[in-house]
Formats: C-alpha cells, sequence, structure tokens
C-alpha cells in the first residue's frame, strides 16, 4: 500500500495489498480477527514440506489454493472494515489450537506449549510466575549478568518482571553485542528478521525480509529502552573475574570502569557473553611486514576510503560473503582467498525490501505479523534438520546420506546455473565437503555477479606469507595489495575467554574446560553453583529455529532455577556431575551422526580438538522439554547459611 494512497481500505486498494500477502499467515489472522472459521479451511492449508533448496513461495500453495485464498480474505477484509473494524473475542483453548495447526498440522500435543510461546498467545504466557518481593519476603537476591547482547538483554526483562534485584555489565558504550560490534559494509541477517526477534517484543515494521544490520541493532537498542533495561546496564565496564565464596555463597565481581577496579558480590551469575564476540585472526608468516592496512570485518575501518585501492579479503564464510559483494564495486581490484567454498541456499529475496502493501497489511491487521513470524518459525522449526542427518550405511564422498546427496545436487545445480559461462570459477566455487558440514549461507545471484567482475579474483592458493606489499600464496605468486581485510571469523569454542572464573574450591573454569568448553544444556557446569550461561557451549542451532529461542528458553530456565531456590530457601545449586558427563555423551553421539560433525572440513563449529563444541543436534523440541522446568535431580542444593560474612 503506497503511502500516496486517498483510500488504501478502498476494494481496489485491498486487492492491490492481496497480491502482495503471505497468504497462510494471513488466512489464520483474519480467522483470529474475525472468528469465522471458514477462513481456515482444511483445503487450503500449504503443504509445508522443508525442501535440499528454496522454501516454495506461500508455503506451497497451489496456484488454485492462493486464488480461493485471496478470494475469501478478501470477503473477510471487506467485513471487517465494514463493521467499523472491531475484533473478535481473544480465541479460547480449543481455537487456538486450530490456529496453530493450520499451519502446524504435523505438530503434536508436544509442540502447543512452544506454538504459544513463540506465537505470545495469550499476551505473556511465558512471563515469570512469580515475584520474589511475594515468594520470599525480606530475601536479598542479586544477580550479575555478563553482556548486554541479545541473550543479555532477554535475561535483564525476565529478572526484571520477576522483581529480581540485578545488574548489567556491558564493555560496550551501548547493547547489542555482536550487532554493534559489526558494522561493516553489507552486514545483515541470513536468518528472516521476524524469525530473529524476542517472542515478547515482536515488531511488525521491519524494512526488508532480512535486515540489515542498523535495523537489528535498532531492534534490540529499541526493546532495552522500551522495556526499561537501560537503567541497569552498566556501559563501558569490563568484568575481569567471578569467584565463589563458599562460605557464604556469593559471587565476587572485579570489574573495571573508567575509574577503575571495583569488587562487588552477587547471588548468582548469567554469562550472556556470547560465541561470535572475539575475531580470529590467523597467525600468518610475515604478518607483521604488511605495511598497509589491515583489520577484521568485526573491527571495520570506517576512516579508511576504498575506493581505488587494491584490496585482499581472507575468507569466504558468513561475514566475507557479504562483505566482499558490497566493496567489489568500489575498490580498484579485490582478492578473495578462499579456503573453503560455502554451500548456498537459494533466496531470491534475500536483499529485497518488504513490498509496502504487505508491510501496510502488517501495520493495520492485528494479529498479522505475529502469525507471519510464526509461520517463518514453524517452517525452520526442524527446517532442513533431515538432510543434514548421517546415514551409517551411507558410503558415498561428499554427502552423509541419500537425502544430503539429494541436496548436495540441488545446490550443485544452482551454482552450475550461475556460473554456466564460467568454467573456471565453476570448479572452484563447488564445494567437496556435505552441505550443513559448515554454515550454509543465503543467495540470490550476488556471489556470481561479483566474482564474475572483471576486477574481481578467486584465489584458491594457500597462503604461504604475507609481504611488504601483500599476500604471497603458496605456489610463490606475490599479490599485491592496499588492504588486508580478515573475514576470518571468532574463536568461537573459546567461551568466557575473557572473565577469569573460579568456583568452589577454587577451581578454575577455564583449566577445567581444558580449551573444550562444555555445559549441562548449555547452562550449568559443576562445580560453580549458579552460574548460569546463555547461548552457552552446543547451544548454536544450524538448520533449524531460531537462536533467539534457545536464548529465551535458557534464560526461563535460569528463572526457574532462581524461583526454585527462593521457594527451597537454598543458597545455590551446583549440577552434579554425573548428569554433566552423561547430557555432554549424548551431546558428542548426537552431534557425531550430523553433517558438521561426520565431517572433517574445517568450520567454527569444532573447537581445536575438532569436536562439535558449538551445535546443538538434536530437534529444537528436545531443548524445549529439557529447558521447560529444572530437574532438581540433576543438581545438588547448597543451604542458605544465616550467618554471612561480611
Amino acid at each position: 500500500m503506497t503511502p500516496q494512497s486517498t483510500n488504501p481500505w478502498s476494494d481496489d486498494a485491498l486487492l492491490r495489498a492481496l497480491e502482495q500477502a503471505e497468504l497462510p499467515s494471513l488466512l489464520v489472522a483474519l480467522c483470529q480477527l474475525t472468528g469465522d472459521t471458514s477462513l481456515i479451511d482444511p483445503a487450503l492449508r500449504p503443504d509445508i514440506v522443508p525442501s535440499a533448496g528454496a522454501i516454495p513461495p506461500q508455503g506451497g500453495m497451489t496456484a488454485e489454493q492462493q486464488l480461493k485464498a485471496r478470494e475469501i480474505s478478501f470477503c473477510a477484509l471487506r467485513r471487517y472494515r465494514d463493521n467499523g473494524f472491531s475484533v473478535a473475542a481473544e480465541p479460547d483453548q480449543e481455537l487456538l489450537q486450530r490456529l496453530m495447526s493450520f499451519i502446524a498440522a504435523e505438530a503434536d500435543d508436544t509442540y502447543l506449549p512452544l506454538l504459544s510461546h513463540e506465537l505470545n498467545i495469550p499476551e505473556g504466557v511465558s512471563d515469570p510466575d512469580w515475584n520474589l518481593a511475594e515468594l520470599a519476603p525480606g530475601r536479598q537476591f542479586r544477580v550479575a549478568v555478563i553482556g548486554a547482547g541479545m541473550s543479555g538483554v532477554a535475561a535483564a526483562f525476565r529478572l526484571k518482571q520477576a522483581g529480581v534485584d540485578f545488574v548489567v555489565f556491558e564493555k560496550n558504550p551501548s547493547v547489542g553485542g555482536t550487532w554493534y560490534e559489526n558494522s561493516y559494509p553489507g552486514c545483515r541477517l541470513d536468518t528472516h528478521n521476524f524469525a530473529y526477534s524476542y517472542s515478547f517484543a515482536q515488531k511488525r515494521d521491519w524494512p526488508y525480509h532480512y535486515s540489515q544490520r542498523d535495523d537489528i541493532f535498532g531492534y534490540f537498542s529499541s526493546v532495552a529502552e522500551k522495556k526499561g533495561l537501560l537503567d541497569s546496564i552498566r556501559f563501558e565496564t569490563t568484568v575481569l573475574s567471578a569467584a565463589y565464596r563458599a562460605t557464604d555463597s556469593l559471587w565476587a565481581l572485579r570489574y573495571r570502569t573508567a575509574d577503575g577496579e571495583v569488587l562487588e558480590y552477587f547471588n548468582a551469575v548469567i554469562s550472556a557473553v556470547g560465541q561470535l564476540n572475539n575475531p580470529m585472526i590467523p597467525d600468518f608468516v610475515g604478518a607483521n611486514k604488511f605495511t598497509g592496512e589491515a583489520w577484521h570485518t568485526a573491527a571495520w575501518r570506517h576512516d579508511v576510503d576504498l575506493k581505488g585501492k587494491r584490496v585482499a579479503v581472507i575468507g569466504a564464510g558468513a561475514s566475507a560473503f557479504q562483505v566482499i559483494p558490497a566493496i567489489a564495486s568500489e575498490v580498484d581490484h579485490l582478492t578473495v582467498f578462499q579456503r573453503n567454498a560455502p554451500w548456498m541456499y537459494p533466496t531470491p529475496n534475500y536483499l529485497e525490501a518488504i513490498p509496502l502493501e504487505l508491510s501496510w497489511l502488517f501495520d493495520v491487521i492485528p494479529f498479522y505479523a505475529r502469525w507471519f513470524r510464526f509461520f517463518q518459525f514453524w517452517t525452520a522449526v526442524e527446517g532442513r534438520r533431515r538432510f543434514v542427518t548421517v546415514d551409517p550405511e551411507w558410503s558415498k564422498a561428499g554427502s552423509v546420506s541419500a537425502q544430503n546427496e539429494h541436496m548436495r545436487k540441488n545446490l550443485t545445480s544452482y551454482l552450475e546455473e550461475q556460473f554456466a559461462e564460467r568454467p573456471d570459477l565453476l570448479t572452484k566455487v563447488i564445494p567437496t565437503y556435505p552441505p550443513g558440514a559448515k554454515r550454509l549461507l543465503r543467495d540470490d545471484g550476488t556471489w556470481a555477479r561479483t566474482l564474475k567482475r572483471p576486477n574481481v579474483a578467486l584465489e584458491t592458493e594457500a597462503i604461504a606469507e604475507f609481504y611488504e606489499h601483500g599476500i604471497r600464496t603458496a605456489d610463490g605468486v606475490e599479490h599485491e595489495v592496499d588492504v588486508i581485510i580478515y573475514g576470518t571469523g571468532f574463536t568461537a569454542s573459546d567461551f568466557l575467554s575473557s572473565v577469569s572464573v573460579t568456583g568452589v574450591a577454587g577451581r578454575d573454569l577455564h583449566e577445567y574446560w581444558a580449551d573444550d568448553a562444555r555445559a549441562y544444556l548449555g547452562i550449568s557446569i559443576p562445580g560453580f553453583p549458579n552460574l548460569f550461561c546463555l547461548y552457552g557451549p552446543n547451544t548454536n542451532l544450524v538448520v533449524n529455529g531460531s537462536i533467539v529461542l534457545f536464548s529465551e528458553l535458557a534464560v526461563n530456565y535460569v528463572l526457574d532455577a532462581i524461583s526454585g531456590l527462593l521457594r527451597r530457601d537454598e543458597a545455590a545449586i551446583d549440577c552434579r556431575q554425573d548428569i554433566y558427563d552423561a547430557y555432554n555423551r549424548q551431546i558428542d553421539e548426537g552431534n557425531g551422526l550430523m553433517a558438521w560433525g561426520a565431517s572433517e572440513v574445517s568450520s567454527w563449529y569444532k573447537n581445536k580438538f575438532g569436536r562439535v563444541s558449538q551445535n546443538w543436534p538434536f530437534p529444537l523440541i528436545d531443548y524445549w522439554s529439557a529447558t521447560s522446568s529444572v530437574d532438581r535431580e540433576a543438581y545438588d542444593s547448597v543451604p542458605l547459611r544465616v550467618e554471612r560474612e561480611a
């Protein structure tokens, strides 16, 4: 709907808007809006089956289904308009289940609480059902949250709802975490933006299908401000150490501000430092000899003008994949040093703005943006997981199962189409490893168009060393450049590396982990009572679900743990070693049966020992079930001491 429309609710305007509508979620939204259940006729239900390639438009609805859906949607919108925009009563549980099942028909009853959480229907369905002042009158309980990125903001919001005294420590001058730090050209989501948002703070006016960095950063900033969290965040404050004091079950946090170092005590510590926050720069021979400018994508030099310069980008992973097309037309010459070619999902609308007509519908139809978000969530809830699951009987090189091979053929066909006239490039851009073994990227054809530019060269020879004027490859060729950009990712497996952490009896967390970080549910570690991790070890999602959801579930789990302490008048809980060990054996076994665990290709999913320390290998519903409430049998309790040290 264009802003110039004189009557956006005219019949003609409605018909034009419906041409841009996402129909499956619109039918459900209109049913909730009007109470007319004929809108969710099973004959119109899309056959949402994740494919090895692009998800079909309208969830795979046939042309006949789409025509009928537009007709009945048009009639429903006219009735809504003509009846004075009156809204039906909130759906009861039976109708809500029917609405969800129209999109997620194959979901059994175990999924329904999860689906309700994602919809946030009824409003506040996942809010804490307790308040500290009422649950434990007179009890003091302070929580330190380290980090104000996506997970830290979620933790702060829920703690505030529960009336728990908390402080968030953030090293940067703003919230946002990785979305504050990464401002390189082309930076954007490769997850649909509606799905990359909190269930409790859903946004309907996203400008793009896959939002740019500024929009995502702005979203987290807005949530922190609107939820009243900013006064509880200490910006430009770096946590140096956290030490557990067994005498009174308190954590001593030492942190540094502009005024010096401070020591403060808390009953619990929540680590929300993330996984993608420490840039990884390989130790190339002769790197100190290079006389030009060099930086990592996560520390972009906006003060350096690339126009007319010879530039090298090292890497072809997610960040480099976005940077390279964004700067290719600006530089004099661009050399891309690629170690492993990326697999790409064909995503025609990857860089496109959401049509004005669709944005208008989101704005004026109650519940539509919410159900649209839900539709995106469900199409990815188990995503393409079956396509990257290992078949132990499969032996063909380059894939891990028949379905993975089918996926490989589809994605290869896409590359063959994109590079049909450039066989010299085609041999370089087809990966040799199974799809899913490394992060899958999204492409609308921009990658091929960029690599085929006359001022762009794709180099697959290994880097031997740097020299004064550039990079020398293993074949002896010298590549003269003025600027080197590291698109080499992050030290994702070095969890909490910037903080010294000691637990019971002086146990050092990093010595205990020995560069092989693990945690029960990605949250708890034996010997570290009331230390909780968000987006911790083995909670990264690859082909299914939303990492925002996983962080929300972990936060809810932590809140349940705190409420349990208060109810039982305990000081702390400590994860049992046997539970921790058994859980991590299951995680390792699960990851061994996924493409990223079975393949030997290098990736940020693995630590230096080759163990997958990042990824969650199971269905998303398993994490929902495991975190829905704290299993007290998994923890030892620490009694509350009446007398405390000063």
